[in-house]
């Protein structure tokens, strides 16, 4: 609390005794902008910071749609090898991704990261794993990002944005095939009337035949298919005005669960081997509209959003040959958030940025727990609407008492209400219904976050920084519990200590990223399974804490050749967390959370004259991750492995084909562990793959 006082009294200080001088010349959002380590162009679109992230003080990594393609990166979750620090566990379907940064994240509940594509929020963890066409970049910011976007942002934040139809025009042909039964056809067409209304549609359909065989069925386990959509249009109205609407839809039939007997003594799965087919199919849908209107010295904007997704999962929970128990999950979300912003523009001294989000979740399920060996069922009909404010502001000091030097000092103030109603029913044999529970909980949470950076930043836009902020994370009511005490947990809240630098040498040829992070965290929410071993709650641990460095090199020693080295390391531990009166986990280390994030990543270009190649591009790519405990009690663990990744891609004037493979060298690893019913379970990585994408471009 005293950390809150005096930051609060800083900010205020320094308000009262800085004059506020605004530029007067006009600023408009700018189609692009270059980063100082690539020469890659990118759009920014610049809703709530008007800088590019390699002179922010805050560690993030950028990963570019010509970085995506050419290291095939297809989801989400391939992202995270790439990303010091970012850990996104493969659970088997696309039901739940969470997402880990430096230690913080969900296994269950509402995620620790947190998700925005094209400036819309992505609330529920059950939406984060999208298919990455008509990407145009990904921007994962590392540390509590609260004072700007607030909810579900105290690990960071990965911002997704699209192809602006202002930058491209084109239109884009992709067919792919693969091992395993893989396929992916993608089309994308952008265009744009005299740079004043764009428009972009792009679509895609995959079908993948699964990569574990179930022995008892004798079929694949894992088979996906999906078809996705999403339909852009952009307008200047004038010079001062634009509108920006999207709408994005997507399908996905999946198979599931590849999971199979854990074996401890030597890390490895059994066969995939249970009696009844499992299952999980989304719907999700997603539009967001952003008007933004800019004069000589401000610019205001306004977001909107809608998301609906509903899922329905069937799992045969014994994972088993033997008949014993199956569950049929529902889940299904209306989400609706409103955020402006108002915010200084122009180049003065002084920058300044208000902002007011409010949001309303409506979010239920239905779970049917057939008990087969008893003929009984378990009925339960849950419902958990969420809704919240909050208030933000930051200010943003420039040449302070010397050139170069920046204060930014942030404030957010967050209110949110959530309820719990749950209803459950029993199903006898005899096909009669007994009410069994009915419970209405509500309760309400507010947090106050401060942050502030100092940063220094030289005439070649190398910086140095410091930050503190606060972290936070409403607490919320576990809807299925076999006792009652453990109804309800509590917020999580931490402070967070960084320095760092972003510097580029020798004329570009090297440019670093390197940061060093102390993390004090309090009330972690914890995932554990039910005394009976059947589902999950979230408990709080007392204390925890979490450090380590973050470094990331770009290389160019060549025209036509660049490296990129990632390199993540966390120590996160437990400080106090007594179980009961006789087991405590205190000293143990965080699970979930990998000691060692690692990759490496070269790509070459050979041109050619005289043919009918443009050139050949090499790319290889070496990703290592561990060790990684599974659960607190630190029993079973993954320790660190390494995989090979390549690329060889031909490309013509209009048309290019690639040739990949993946897990070169047939690397064994876990990719997800748990327990139920008494037994350890685990899913393996996947084994080696290869395919070939044909790329066209008119």
């Amino acid at each position: 609390m005293k950390r809150s006082y005096t930051l609060i009294f800083l900010y205020t200080l320094l308000l009262n005794t800085h004059i506020i001088k605004a530029e007067d010349n006009i600023h408009i959002p700018q189609d692009s902008i270059k980063m100082s380590y690539t020469a890659d162009e990118i759009v920014i679109q610049a809703f709530k910071k008007n800088d590019n992230i390699s002179v922010q003080p805050v560690s993030a990594t950028l990963i570019t749609d010509q970085t995506i393609r050419d290291r095939n990166i297809s989801n989400i979750k391939e992202v995270s090898a790439y990303v010091p620090n970012l850990f996104i566990p493969d659970y088997g379907s696309k039901m739940t991704s969470p997402a880990y940064i430096r230690g913080i994240g969900s296994r269950i509940n509402a995620p620790s990261v947190g998700l925005y594509i094209d400036g819309i929020p992505y609330f529920d963890r059950s939406t984060f794993d999208f298919n990455l066409n008509d990407i145009d970049r990904i921007e994962v910011l590392r540390g509590p990002q609260g004072t700007l976007y607030g909810r579900n942002t105290m690990g960071g934040i990965i911002n997704v944005y699209t192809k602006s139809p202002f930058k491209y025009k084109e239109t884009n042909l992709s067919l792919s095939a693969a091992s395993y039964d893989n396929y992916k056809a993608e089309a994308s067409h952008y265009g744009n009337i005299n740079n004043i209304f764009g428009y972009s549609a792009s679509g895609n359909i995959s079908h993948s035949g699964g990569y574990f065989r179930n022995q008892f069925t004798g079929k694949r386990s894992d088979p996906v298919d999906a078809a996705a959509g999403r339909i852009r249009l952009s307008w200047h109205v004038n010079p001062q005005l634009y509108i920006h609407l999207t709408s994005a839809y997507e399908y996905s039939d999946q198979g599931g669960y590849p999971y199979g007997i854990y074996n401890p003594e030597d890390n490895t799965v059994q066969k995939v081997n249970y009696n009844e087919p499992s299952f999980y199919r989304r719907n999700v849908s997603t539009s967001g509209l952003n008007v933004a209107y800019t004069t000589n010295r401000i610019q205001l904007s306004s977001q909107s959003s809608f998301q609906y997704f509903d899922g329905r999962q069937g799992i045969d929970q014994d994972f088993s040959p033997d008949d014993l128990y199956f569950v049929d999950f529902g889940q299904r979300q209306r989400m609706v958030s409103q955020e402006f912003n108002l915010k200084s523009t122009g180049s003065s001294k002084y920058q300044w940025q208000w902002g007011a989000f409010g949001f309303v979740q409506d979010f239920s399920t239905d779970n049917d727990i057939d008990y087969r060996s008893t003929q009984t069922h378990t009925l339960q009909d849950i419902s958990t609407p969420t809704r919240g404010v909050a208030l933000y502001h930051q200010s943003t000091i420039n040449d302070l008492f010397t050139e170069g030097l920046s204060l930014i000092l942030g404030a957010r103030y967050d209110w949110e209400q959530t309820r719990m109603h749950t209803v459950v029913n029993s199903l006898k044999p005899d096909n009669s219904i007994t009410e069994t529970m009915n419970i209405r909980k509500k309760d309400h949470f507010s947090q106050f976050t401060p942050k502030a950076s100092l940063q220094y930043r030289f005439t070649n836009d190398e910086i140095v920084y410091f930050s503190v902020s606060k972290g936070y994370k409403s607490g919320g009511f576990n809807t299925t519990v076999e006792d009652e005490k453990d109804r309800a947990f509590k917020p999580e809240q931490s402070w967070n200590y960084e320095i760092g630098t972003k510097a580029s040498c020798l004329d570009n040829l090297i440019y670093t990223e390197i940061s060093l992070f102390y993390i004090d965290w309090k009330n972690q929410q914890i995932s554990q399974s039910q005394p009976s071993g059947k589902g999950f709650l979230l408990r709080n641990a007392g204390k925890s804490v979490s450090k380590g460095v973050e470094a990331t090199v770009h290389i160019n020693p060549l025209e036509n050749l660049s490296i990129q080295l990632s390199y993540g390391y966390t120590h996160a531990k437990f400080k106090r967390y007594t179980v009961n009166e006789e087991l405590s986990y205190a000293d143990n280390y965080l699970p979930m959370v990998p000691s060692n994030t690692f990759s490496t990543t070269a790509n070459y270009s050979i041109r050619l004259r005289n043919t009918f190649l443009d050139k050949i591009v090499l790319n290889g790519q070496y990703v290592g991750l561990g060790k990684l405990y599974w659960n607190e009690d630190n029993l079973a663990s993954q320790p660190y492995y390494g995989v090979f990744n390549g690329k060889i891609s031909f490309v013509a004037k209009n048309i290019s084909i690639d040739l990949w493979a993946k897990n070169i060298g047939c690397k064994d690893y876990i990719t997800y562990y748990f327990t139920s019913m008494g037994k350890t379970f685990a899913q393996a990585g996947r084994p080696f793959t290869f395919g070939t994408n044909i790329n066209v471009k008119f």
